[in-house]
């Protein structure tokens, strides 16, 4: 089997699953295309830009499919993920060339589809679950000896924001067992991984509910100034609680998470306490905004303002003092005016971000926005606005990093650099990549005689010159998380 893996950090995590089901089923991995019986692309949804590269892909595999020699089993195409989820009809009736569609919540059932499909016919599985989390299936890492992981800790989101294809491609909010996910993140630690990013589509509202004595806890309250259009679920371990938890198993283990909601920052906030307490916890929040105009965010159906969320900004900057922020902003949504595109734009200025994710919007069929509202923002337009935020986005960051110029920065090396051998590569706590010379270094600890530093050590770097994307820096030595933070 050879698997391709396209969009988020959800879809590498379900690679892994995937890949986990089928291992234990008797299939091989090859990582040369010529060499698969079976193809399979696991695929994003949330922009069209996504999917095309799926239809543009399938027309490569076609070529592949039609060459294959008569004597080998004919080779077997599978589309994963979202896009199966919402495109099922018209995959399988294109040009006949995929065997095998399986949603999200439809991996336990590849085997039998495969199996299907081997008797020439197309086998599909989109159905969603109200309970699948695969809890019980540790993932296999893709990138054996891997400094970094993923790990999947709900599945689906509840929000109905009107632009999201979310809901209906990945289905209802569930949250895996903590005992599951506990048991993932010391797995990872024995093996070696030196930082895990939690997952999910809203992780902030996770609740996990299978032990019976937590499931009559109150319902959490939401940050001031925001709003859902669900009411909110009474019951469960929090995701406070979790974190607490996983930030627990391995002093040396860096602990991310990606990506909650800004609704779910209550003032009381003990995850905003935590990641202040916590050296492991890295001190970066990901807040993802999507537009600075009141009137935006409303017909969007995000429950807050944009002095909402100024405010939780300043309150997350209080409270966790050098944190840094990311965010994602969509440009051109239905009705969108200058003056809103103006409004993101100084919402971009005032907070600025260190890490921006900024996309055109692309209508998606079955959202709330495709049944009530017009795309009405010609492409042209959408094409300057998005330049014109990416301009401003990255003047800001370069401001931002700027102001780390002279500072020493614990650096997790990730390997070498792209684009010199002689140079290493990492990312410092807020998630930003570092670059520096790959030279001999002493321990800090006297434990380890001086030599140079390899993925997964943490080195000291002193910053010398930063970009809107990057540091640059010297290295000072090598380290551990629980020093640098005893000694800071």
């Amino acid at each position: 089997v050879y698997l391709e893996t396209y969009g988020c950090q959800m879809n590498v995590n379900d690679t892994e699953i995937a890949w986990a089901i089928l291992q234990k089923n008797g299939y091989a991995r090859t990582k040369e295309l010529d060499e698969a019986d079976v193809i399979l692309l696991v695929t994003c949804s949330v922009r069209e830009k996504a999917e095309q590269a799926i239809w543009n892909r399938l027309q490569h595999l076609k070529v592949l499919k039609a060459r294959r020699p008569q004597a080998r089993a004919p080779l077997r195409i599978g589309i994963l993920g979202c896009m199966a989820e919402r495109l099922k009809e018209e995959i399988l009736h294109r040009e006949k060339l995929v065997d095998v569609v399986a949603g999200p919540d439809a991996y336990r059932d590849l085997p039998r589809l495969l199996a299907v499909a081997e008797s020439g016919q197309q086998a599909a599985n989109v159905l969603l679950s109200l309970d699948e989390t695969y809890a019980d299936i540790l993932p296999v890492q893709t990138s054996a000896g891997g400094t970094t992981a993923f790990v999947s800790i709900m599945r689906g989101c509840d929000n109905m924001c009107s632009y999201c294809i979310v809901p209906f491609t990945r289905g209802r909010e569930r949250s895996r067992p903590i005992a599951s996910i506990l048991q993932e993140v010391k797995m990872l630690s024995d093996q070696g991984v030196k930082e895990v990013t939690l997952l999910g589509q809203n992780v902030n509202s996770f609740r996990d509910l299978s032990e019976v004595q937590f499931q009559s806890l109150a319902a959490p309250g939401l940050s001031r100034g925001f709003s859902t259009i669900y009411k909110a679920k009474a019951g469960g371990l929090r995701f406070s609680h979790l974190l607490d938890q996983v930030s627990r198993i391995d002093p040396e283990m860096r602990i991310r998470f990606t990506s909650p909601h800004p609704k779910d920052f209550p003032d009381e906030a003990s995850v905003l306490q935590l990641i202040q307490e916590r050296h492991n916890i890295c001190k970066q929040l990901h807040l993802p905004a999507q537009s600075g105009s009141t009137r935006v965010l409303e017909a969007m159906r995000r429950g807050y303002t944009r002095e909402a969320y100024l405010e939780l900004v300043h309150h997350v900057r209080d409270s966790i003092p050098g944190v840094s922020l990311s965010s994602d902003f969509i440009t051109g949504f239905c009705g969108e005016t200058e003056e809103d595109h103006q409004q993101t734009m100084s919402l971009l200025r005032e907070v600025r971000y260190n890490v921006g994710f900024l996309f055109a919007y692309s209508m998606r069929q079955k959202t709330r926005a495709h049944h009530r509202l017009q795309d009405d923002v010609p492409t042209d337009v959408k094409k300057r606005r998005l330049e014109q935020l990416i301009a401003t986005f990255r003047e800001e960051a370069a401001r931002a990093n700027a102001a780390l110029v002279g500072q020493a920065q614990l650096v997790l090396v990730e390997g070498p650099s792209k684009r010199s051998a002689s140079e290493l590569c990492g990312r410092n706590d807020g998630n930003i990549k570092v670059i520096f010379p790959d030279a001999e270094l002493e321990d800090a600890a006297d434990c380890r005689a001086p030599g140079r530093a390899q993925p997964g050590d943490y080195v000291m770097v002193k910053v010398t010159s930063a970009s809107s994307q990057t540091l640059r820096g010297v290295p000072l030595c090598r380290t551990t998380l629980s020093r640098a933070a005893a000694s800071r």
